[in-house]
């Protein structure tokens, strides 16, 4: 049975090979598809990616390890099978100097198009035994992010020889590029 993660909230994985889903509804009103984007930073020691293709996103879709890959760009969401847009991860092929995974979910273009989080419909994230979709986890972004356009939603991290899951739940104002400011900076 599948948890859903409130804020804070840590869980143990078990698998070697999960997935993040990240699903949500097309705009039905007058105006622009709300785009949503799936990212992953991969952090070192020192809270930054090792190098500029430890960033998986639309535009760098596979890792250099090989052990993270997203699915790619969906501009309008409302897929049939739920999930809009994924991110794979195979735990047994990270990189060493990998010590957490953070994904966050992104609005694209949510300044000229004016949208936020809280004008989204059915907005998640989920994350997938990638074996069989069985899901272990989910977190509904609508319900804790009215203004927000850019959130946090958790990090995959190694405690030991053991990866564990934290709902981190942080939203904020502004888009990919903030991102990329905190974990990415030395690359910008």
């Amino acid at each position: 049975m599948a948890i859903n993660l409130t804020k804070g909230q840590r869980i143990e994985i078990g698998l070697s090979k999960v997935g993040i889903g990240l699903g949500w509804d097309p705009n039905e009103g007058s105006g622009f598809d709300f785009d949503l984007d799936a990212s992953a930073f991969m952090l070192g020691a020192n809270n930054e990616i090792p190098a500029q293709d430890f960033f998986v996103f639309y535009g760098c879709q596979k890792s250099p390890d090989s052990a993270v890959e997203s699915s790619g760009d969906d501009t309008t969401g409302g897929s049939s099978d739920g999930d809009d847009e994924t991110i794979t991860v195979d735990l047994s092929k990270i990189d060493a100097r990998i010590q957490q995974i953070i994904f966050t979910v992104t609005i694209h273009d949510y300044e000229t198009r004016k949208q936020n989080f809280g004008q989204v419909r059915n907005s998640f994230i989920r994350i997938y035994n990638f074996q069989n979709n069985e899901e272990i986890a989910k977190y509904e972004l609508d319900e804790d992010f009215s203004i927000e356009t850019a959130v946090e939603f958790g990090r995959l991290y190694k405690k030991g020889s053991e990866w564990k899951f934290e709902a981190m739940g942080v939203g904020y104002k502004g888009g990919l590029e903030y991102f990329c400011n905190k974990y990415a900076k030395k690359f910008m």
